[in-house]
């Protein structure tokens, strides 16, 4: 088992404030006329810069707004496709069903257009992959909906599927029409990861905690994982994506949430390591040799290619994780600029800034724009 907290002593959090405090009273705080969760004009807000050494960012909250006709129903995951527009996913209500899930945004932040209603009431899991010459959106949706899908970039279903019950692992009924209950016989896919043969790994993060595999046209090949403690079992295995950046020796990396851990694995579904030192890992991605990982306990963190973390954004840590009752989570008026309260995603975009979604009701999308 290998510690991340070597690179996290007990004073970083402390020291981290201060160098921060001490960069922004040298450049000064830069104001901005911001617009509230719902859309209309708020105060001033003011983007914060955060990181430090080669890896600082402008952080601005509420970087993209819904028109008028639209609502954050709790935004949950993000994506960007290769033209750079901005994939917005949120979980949504049962009874809205004629209100969008998805809501797609340029790299300046104005709105495109807006699509998959058909996710409202369990809306999670986003990505774009880009298959010969065409890209394709990849949808998991948990809650009431428990299915993924594949769509086109405008919305179109190519395919749709349920629980793969050839598995032998899930209730009969999960195949077809699923149920609102939840159990360890139930699906609740949450992420994808994406493998170079066409295929991908889905995990069903709420439901069995199993990561499936199965190939480019979406047919189940196998599953690994389970409930339960040690090597290779998992606690809500929310998110994962494929590390490549030794192509030789390409890992599956998992977030195992509830046991504030990220799990390593080869594509064949090997365990071979445990890093720990994180609080509530939601997700992965990665650009050139960083991998990005945001926790829901307020924190945005950058590994090396050890697995080891060379900067953390947006960190508010100590005041959230003393919440309890997730108050600060349902009060917008706690949040505070330059911090993070649950990100429940995060994605680079095609010049490596980062774009941040947060588990919060009224919805809240951070850009980190790099500037070192």
């Amino acid at each position: 088992m290998t510690s991340n907290n070597a690179s996290r002593p007990a004073s970083w959090n402390r020291r981290a404030l201060l160098q921060q405090s001490a960069f922004a009273g040298a450049i000064g705080i830069v104001g901005y006329h911001g617009l509230s969760a719902k859309g209309s004009p708020s105060s001033v807000s003011s983007e914060t810069v955060v990181g430090e050494g080669n890896h600082r960012y402008r952080l601005v909250h509420h970087c993209v707004q819904l028109p008028s006709q639209y609502t954050w129903q709790t935004t949950h995951n993000v994506a960007v496709d290769a033209e750079n527009n901005l994939y917005v996913i949120h979980e949504g209500r049962e009874n809205q069903k004629d209100h969008p899930s998805i809501f797609v945004f340029d790299d300046n932040g104005k709105f495109i257009r807006a699509f998959g209603s058909e996710f409202q009431g369990g809306g999670h899991g986003i990505e774009v992959r880009t298959e010969g010459s065409e890209q394709f959106l990849y949808v998991a949706a948990y809650q009431q909906v428990k299915a993924f899908a594949k769509l086109t970039l405008k919305g179109e279903t190519v395919w749709k599927k349920y629980a793969p019950t050839e598995s032998k692992i899930y209730h009969a009924d999960e195949a077809v029409k699923p149920t609102k209950t939840w159990g360890r016989d139930r699906f609740l896919p949450t992420n994808f990861a994406f493998l170079p043969d066409g295929g991908f790994f889905l995990a069903d993060g709420y439901g069995a905690f199993q990561i499936h595999r199965f190939d480019k046209d979406g047919k189940w090949l196998s599953a690994f994982g389970g409930a339960g403690e040690g090597e290779g079992k998992f606690n809500t295995p929310h998110g994962l994506w494929i590390d490549d950046r030794d192509p030789q020796s390409p890992k599956l990396v998992v977030t195992d949430r509830a046991h504030h851990t990220l799990q390593i694995f080869n594509l064949d579904g090997k365990y071979e390591r445990t890093i720990t030192g994180f609080g509530l890992p939601a997700n992965v991605d990665r650009q050139g040799d960083l991998l990005l990982v945001p926790e829901l306990k307020a924190r945005v963190s950058l590994l090396d290619r050890d697995y080891k973390t060379v900067a953390t954004l947006g960190s508010d840590v100590d005041r959230i994780g003393n919440d309890k009752g997730n108050t600060i989570r349902r009060d917008e008026s706690k949040w505070l600029d330059g911090k993070f309260v649950h990100p429940h995603d995060a994605c680079f975009d095609l010049a490596g800034n980062i774009y941040v979604a947060e588990w919060v009701q009224t919805g809240r999308v951070s850009k980190l724009t790099k500037i070192s």
